[in-house]
């Protein structure tokens, strides 16, 4: 197996080769089309020769590398290469022998990490690894993670993600819920999650917001442009402290809210508290007061709605009167 650091690119490069059943791709032509591949990539990387291609279709074609039914068609004094299977991917394989165990070595190493300051996140992240990956040694796989399959936004994660890294300035085509698409010059500086839904924050070039609001799932097109970047000093955790979710309501002033809960979900509230913030109070009833220092928005709103009758917003009136009327308006329905 080839080891160098454009190894992937190669073998991505040859699987859509394979795969194009539209076009036959002789030895010189798949040489050309992975060279083209690594000089996009990094002008500085050298390409590759006879040898190494030969070298990765055999990889390609072992049991160590995907098993890949890659089978060579003579056409007159030369041969054409493509997959035998017309639906066969390197993408669509279980995980290789190898590449399971390189996954297991580097959840090893994260592992060393548990128990150190700002690396929590480790506890989670080697039995998921485990499981997604199907490293583990039984047979179900016995952990489920909160994801939408059908989310559309993924394919935007990691153009967004390149533009912030680079500092690269971004023309968006967005088209919001309820109204006509529009463009806008873009300097992305934060992804974010919530409530399984992606979204970006960055610099409106037009409006000078720089806390815009975009989510992934909305972006009709993503377009690299050539303005200058704009950097900023937001500190997005400290931003995303006084907020539930993602939005935060033009001139929104952080309130203290207090909510009471009934007996029954006071266990609930708190081994899973509503936010950082939150300070609680068992009353002689049973019910439990929170009070939480936040900036009321909608999330907040949705988040609240969702106890039913288990909650009742005490303070602040406004937030109070809104829950009222939402409530009102949804009991109308029935």
């Amino acid at each position: 197996m080839a080891t160098n650091k454009n190894a992937v690119l190669r073998y991505n490069t040859l699987d859509r080769c394979f795969s194009n059943f539209q076009r036959r791709f002789y030895f010189e032509d798949l040489i050309e089309v992975v060279n083209e591949s690594i000089w996009e990539f990094d002008p500085e990387l050298e390409g590759i020769k006879t040898r190494q291609l030969r070298d990765d279709i055999r990889f390609m074609r072992s049991p160590e590398g995907y098993d890949a039914p890659i089978v060579s068609y003579r056409d007159g004094k030369k041969a054409y290469y493509r997959y035998e299977d017309a639906e066969f991917s390197i993408h669509k394989k279980p995980l290789t022998q190898t590449e399971a165990e390189q996954i297991k070595r580097a959840i090893s190493i994260l592992q060393r990490f548990e128990g150190a300051p700002e690396f929590e996140w480790i506890n989670e992240l080697g039995p998921m690894l485990t499981t997604e990956f199907g490293l583990s040694q039984s047979e179900k796989k016995n952990m489920s993670f909160e994801s939408n399959i059908d989310y559309s936004g993924y394919n935007n994660i990691l153009p967004l993600f390149n533009a912030i890294e680079n500092k690269r300035v971004l023309k968006i085509t967005y088209h919001p819920f309820d109204k006509p698409s529009y463009s806008l010059l873009f300097h992305p500086y934060h992804l974010k999650q919530y409530n399984n839904r992606w979204f970006v924050f960055g610099l409106n070039d037009k409006l000078q917001i720089p806390t815009w609001n975009l989510a992934l799932d909305r972006i009709e097109s993503i377009e690299e442009s050539f303005f200058e970047y704009v950097s900023t000093e937001i500190d997005w955790e400290e931003h995303f402290y006084d907020i539930i979710g993602v939005t935060t309501p033009k001139n929104g002033e952080i309130e203290e809210i207090e909510l009471l809960f009934t007996k029954e979900q006071a266990n609930y509230i708190n081994t899973k508290p509503i936010h950082a913030s939150q300070r609680s109070t068992q009353l002689d009833s049973g019910e439990l007061l929170v009070k939480l220092e936040l900036i009321p928005n909608y999330e907040l709103e949705t988040l609240l709605l969702a106890f039913g009758e288990k909650v009742r917003v005490v303070n602040p009136e406004d937030l109070k009167s809104k829950i009222k009327k939402r409530l009102e308006k949804a009991l109308e329905k029935y």
